[in-house]
Parts: structure tokens; C-alpha cells; sequence
């Protein structure tokens, strides 16, 4: 076990865990933030997406030791206090979430792809969710969303 301090969501948060626990199990077992959802625990469908230094990275294959204090993380949780993100109010404009599990990984990849590139086409969007599944198959929804959110952005 190893004390090792974290920067989450603009707050310092001091673990004394494992070195190998993954992001994920910090946030929602010793945090209590369960916005970030687990999907398939080997970082392939996004449910987990969270942001590192403005990245969006896959907290269920990211182990704590890969972390240091001056990394800024952001989880969903972080975006807004009451849902007042743009990309999270087009969200709910576009009727993007059906069942809702995947969404706060959707949302933060689409945060990060917004940051990169401000006005993608459909396709550019289609290219950088790819790998965020949605067993619902919202997947036109989340596009249009997105769509909504770069006008607005």
C-alpha cells in the first residue's frame, strides 16, 4: 500500500491503496463519485471515460501508480454542479441517453473532442466516438447532441 495524492475534479483527494487499483475504484469505491460507470473493465466501450490533464482516458485500465499529483483529473461529476455544461444540456436537448449507463463516458469523451476541435463534421464526430459503445444504439442521438453542443460552444 502506498499514500499517493490525487487532483480530482479541483480537489485534492490523499488514498492509501494499492498501486495497481485502478482510477476507476478510487472514484467510486473510496470517493463515492459514481458518475463513472464500469463497462467492461478492459478499457474497450468508454463507459469509464474520465479526463487526465484534459485527455480522455479509460479510468478502468488506468492504475493509480500511472497517476502523479500535478495531473488534473476530471470525472463527470466535474463538469458542472448542476448540469449546466453545454455539451451536458445538449445531451438533454437531443433525448441522447435511453437507458443512461453510458452516457457520462459518452459525454466526456464528446467534452474532450469539443476542447480538440471545436466545429467537427458528423464524420470527424463519428471517428472520435468510435469506441464508445452504447448498448441502447443512442449512437444518432449522441451525434446530434454533439452537433447541438458545438453550435452552442
Amino acid at each position: 500500500m502506498a499514500s499517493q495524492s490525487l487532483n480530482i475534479n479541483n480537489k485534492t483527494y490523499v488514498v492509501d491503496l494499492n498501486e495497481d487499483t485502478s482510477l476507476l475504484w478510487v472514484l467510486r469505491e473510496h470517493l463515492g463519485l459514481t458518475g463513472t460507470k464500469y463497462g467492461c473493465g478492459i478499457a474497450l466501450c468508454g463507459s469509464c471515460t474520465v479526463h487526465v490533464d484534459g485527455q480522455p482516458m479509460r479510468s478502468c485500465a488506468l492504475p493509480i501508480s500511472g497517476l502523479n499529483k500535478n495531473q488534473k483529473i476530471i470525472t463527470i461529476e466535474g463538469l458542472s454542479d448542476d448540469g449546466s455544461h453545454p455539451v451536458q444540456k445538449a445531451w438533454i436537448e437531443a433525448q441522447a441517453p435511453q437507458c443512461g449507463y453510458c452516457q457520462s463516458g459518452q459525454i466526456m469523451q464528446a467534452v474532450a473532442l469539443l476542447a480538440e476541435n471545436p466545429n467537427p463534421t458528423k464524420e470527424e464526430i463519428k471517428a472520435y466516438m468510435n469506441g464508445n459503445l452504447c448498448r441502447c444504439g443512442t449512437y444518432l442521438r449522441i451525434v446530434k447532441a454533439i452537433e447541438i453542443a458545438a453550435k452552442k460552444h
